[in-house]
């Protein structure tokens, strides 16, 4: 019989981890994974990347979840191939192959669909998705093998490069560089590549190589992080205010801070801003974050008493 595992004791880890993540592992395994090799009470991420995708996967922590939608409505960054003259049922290796057409593509096709394909474009959202209807995500539908209506989305490609890798190999492939909008679906824009070049295609692989201001340069994998004393491991944390670079700094007095902690609008001589990060005193002690209209201060995600003392601990 085998003994009983031995109980992790959590304890409080706030900040952001950048990790790698490794082809076949589902986002929340992932998490689960670093999350015990942490101790860490409290995680989350920041949106899944697909178990045949790798690369950067912001991971959060204690304080950092309060900030983690920011990070789902940040740009992404994708490097993919794209398989030419084979379509699958899902869009990727992953699925079965429904169609095979003879590929005849020269340089001159993929500069004039990338041109196509740069800007703002429509996108029906495929099927095999966490996107939801009625409650269930789209692939519990597909999976059941029903097919249910959606509505076509407009999603931006900042930036496009498709490389030909070589019309003549077999199989035919051209790399895919996209920085995009949150929402859209490299897989459905490999497929839609495909159908513009007249031979239909799927991504034999894809990689998130940035989501935001963060990078692959970054991370770290997660067969380094076992590697690591757990000195080392929490060493690779980023700040909690590293989720927060966009936005407008204020610093209040201790006085002030004390009463925007509680909730409380403050007034100053700041201009009308959306996005403000908010920090107290000499020690720049992060309280969370607001808003300025009209030149009041109006608090939106703050952190409690308990996490900033907890934070200043970790710092020293």
């Amino acid at each position: 019989m085998n003994a009983p595992r031995a109980r992790v004791a959590r304890r409080p880890v706030h900040g952001v981890l950048l990790l790698d993540k490794p082809l076949g592992w589902s986002s929340n395994d992932a998490l689960q994974k670093v999350k015990w090799l942490l101790r860490a009470e409290k995680a989350g991420h920041t949106g899944t990347l697909d178990p045949l995708a790798t690369g950067v996967l912001p991971l959060c922590f204690g304080a950092a979840t309060k900030f983690s939608q920011l990070q789902l409505d940040a740009d992404k960054t994708y490097e993919a191939v794209l398989h030419l003259g084979v379509k699958t049922s899902t869009g990727d290796a992953e699925g079965e192959i429904i169609a095979t057409r003879p590929v005849v593509v020269e340089a001159d096709d993929v500069a004039r669909v990338q041109q196509q394909f740069t800007g703002k474009i429509s996108q029906l959202p495929p099927m095999h998705s966490a996107l939801k209807k009625d409650g269930k995500a789209l692939y519990e539908y597909a999976r059941a093998g029903i097919e249910v209506e959606r509505a076509s989305r407009e999603v931006q490609i900042f930036e496009l490069q498709l490389t030909l890798l070589r019309s003549d190999a077999s199989p035919p492939l051209i790399k895919l560089v996209a920085k995009c909008s949150k929402g859209t679906y490299i897989r459905t824009l490999g497929e839609d590549i495909g159908e513009a070049l007249g031979c239909g295609a799927h991504l034999s692989a894809l990689r998130r190589i940035g989501t935001g201001d963060f990078a692959e340069s970054q991370c770290v994998t997660l067969e380094a992080l076992e590697a690591m004393s757990e000195a080392q491991r929490l060493a690779c944390l980023l700040p909690v205010d590293s989720l927060l670079g966009d936005h407008e700094v204020v610093t209040l007095d201790a006085d002030n801070a004390g009463r925007f902690l509680s909730g409380l609008r403050r007034r100053g001589s700041w201009p009308d801003v959306a996005q403000v990060v908010v920090h107290a005193g000499e020690d720049a002690a992060l309280l969370g974050t607001a808003r300025v209209v009209a030149g009041e201060l109006i608090p939106g995600r703050l952190l409690s008493p308990i996490e900033i003392e907890q934070m200043k601990q970790n710092r020293h």
